[in-house]
């Protein structure tokens, strides 16, 4: 039965506190903090000292608003339309998935072991934050995705961050017939298995695309096994594939690399000091 008492004491709550019923105090003042320096371009100390309170009624409407999807665990990202990789700001929307800061590791270790100016093909684009992270390094990079929706964002970002990037539209399991050839080629395919989506949290689970996420459980391999085909004729001699990989199958994931051509597979931690990337050199 509706209570109508609760629905107005819960309406007479401040931002924070209708935050702190949902997320924990930590999670809930990060969400806070970043939601003020966004959209409402106030400072922690701004916050702090109370300028949060002093709102005009649109931008109080505005927050009541913002609020209200966080508690539906609508990522903020999303509800902002940004997020930060690699020291750059990209404009991130539901058509592709939110870059994640473990993903960075897999940019660092490309520009480490190739500090200077190479060739790049980044498979599965997305919000182009690889490739573009890349470019702005100074190389030479394709990104491909077969979202179209995905495309129009990612070249947005290129645009907005001035970095010079090929965008084509493939689909790398049916990919049309080339003869170009690059240095690198790097992906961070789907690869969460479809019975691994009761572990996920809702807020992954309710708003991110699935095309960019799940694969079948009989085919968990299915794009890296795609991605490694297609690089082993489109790779240069002595050029690199990476992969961030599903923690679930390394071995596997290694062993299709053999198969393949490939040799000199390692496998590289991220920022958690867990297995996250595997590179290997075309044979």
């Amino acid at each position: 039965m509706f209570n109508v008492q609760c629905f107005l004491y819960f309406c007479s709550m401040n931002p924070m506190q209708r935050l702190l019923s949902v997320y924990p105090q930590r999670e809930a003042r990060a969400l806070y903090m970043l939601v003020m320096e966004v959209a409402f371009g106030l400072t922690p100390t701004q916050v702090l000292t109370g300028k949060d309170n002093e709102l005009s009624s649109d931008k109080r409407a505005l927050l009541q608003n913002i609020i209200d999807r966080l508690l539906r665990k609508e990522p903020v990202q999303y509800i902002l339309g940004q997020s930060d990789f690699c020291g750059h700001t990209f404009h991130v929307a539901p058509g592709v998935l939110i870059p994640r800061p473990e993903t960075e590791g897999l940019v660092r270790l490309i520009g480490q072991q190739f500090p200077t100016p190479c060739t790049i093909l980044d498979i599965g684009t997305g919000s182009g934050c690889i490739a573009v992270s890349l470019a702005l390094m100074g190389h030479k990079v394709t990104a491909m995705d077969v979202s179209a929706d995905a495309l129009s964002i990612a070249r947005e970002n290129a645009r907005r961050l001035q970095a010079d990037i090929l965008f084509l539209q493939e689909d790398i399991l049916h990919p049309t017939p080339t003869q170009q050839q690059w240095d690198v080629i790097v992906s961070n395919p789907p690869y969460v298995c479809q019975k691994e989506a009761a572990q996920m949290d809702s807020n992954v689970l309710d708003y991110e695309p699935h095309l960019a996420l799940f694969v079948p459980d009989s085919d968990p391999l299915l794009f890296y096994r795609a991605i490694a085909l297609y690089a082993i004729k489109h790779l240069t001699a002595n050029g690199c594939l990476y992969f961030e990989i599903n923690q679930a199958y390394p071995a596997e994931t290694t062993s299709l690399l053999e198969q393949t051509g490939f040799s000199k597979i390692e496998a590289h931690t991220d920022c958690f000091d867990k297995p996250r990337f595997i590179s290997a050199i075309k044979a």
